[in-house]
């Protein structure tokens, strides 16, 4: 049993027109430092962790549990998908339910990246917990994750303050399979 229930980890990779979800491995961990260390990618999330921290502290293969994906382009990690049960400094309302994360490189923003990997994490998602809803918490003046949010079709549940800032908290039902 997993943090996301009984789901046999990891899957196969994860193929999409231009991008692979797949397991982390030893290569990627110098792309997991600059994303945990990066001011940009960290302006909405409390800030960036010290490098030399990170150098010291990330195993050599980081972000090996279930529900964490690297999005890789070409052979690269260009970020991360996580799938995880809301923390407890969520609203109530995350209270249980999977929460979807992501975190890419700057040089990869502006390019659909983000949507159709996080899509294809969804899909995956419903596949093997059909029925459960996910939820999506992000800085409200975090515009581009606000917009995929709802490109992703999460509708907003609430707004609540944390960490200084208001914040939302979307919903995604789950897909209802076809008969």
């Amino acid at each position: 049993m997993t943090e996301l229930g009984p789901v046999a980890w990891p899957p196969a990779p994860i193929r999409t027109e231009r991008l692979v979800l797949r397991e982390a491995e030893a290569q990627d961990r110098a792309t997991f430092i600059e994303l945990l260390a990066s001011s940009e990618v960290h302006t909405y999330l409390g800030g960036p962790r010290p490098r030399d921290e990170l150098e010291r502290e990330m195993p050599e293969v980081p972000g090996r549990w279930p529900g964490s994906f690297v999005v890789d382009l070409d052979g690269a990690m260009i970020g991360q998908i996580l799938l995880r049960r809301a923390p407890e400094h969520q609203p109530p309302a995350a209270e249980g339910k999977v929460e979807l994360g992501y975190l890419f490189l700057p040089r990869a923003w502006g390019f659909g990246y983000a949507a159709e990997a996080c899509a294809a994490a969804l899909d995956w998602f419903d596949g093997v917990l059909p029925g459960e809803p996910v939820v999506l918490a992000t800085q409200t003046a975090n515009a581009a994750s606000m917009r995929l949010a709802a490109k992703l079709g999460f509708t907003e549940v609430e707004r609540f303050h944390a960490w200084d800032a208001e914040q939302y908290l979307g919903m995604r039902s789950p897909a209802t399979p076809s008969p």
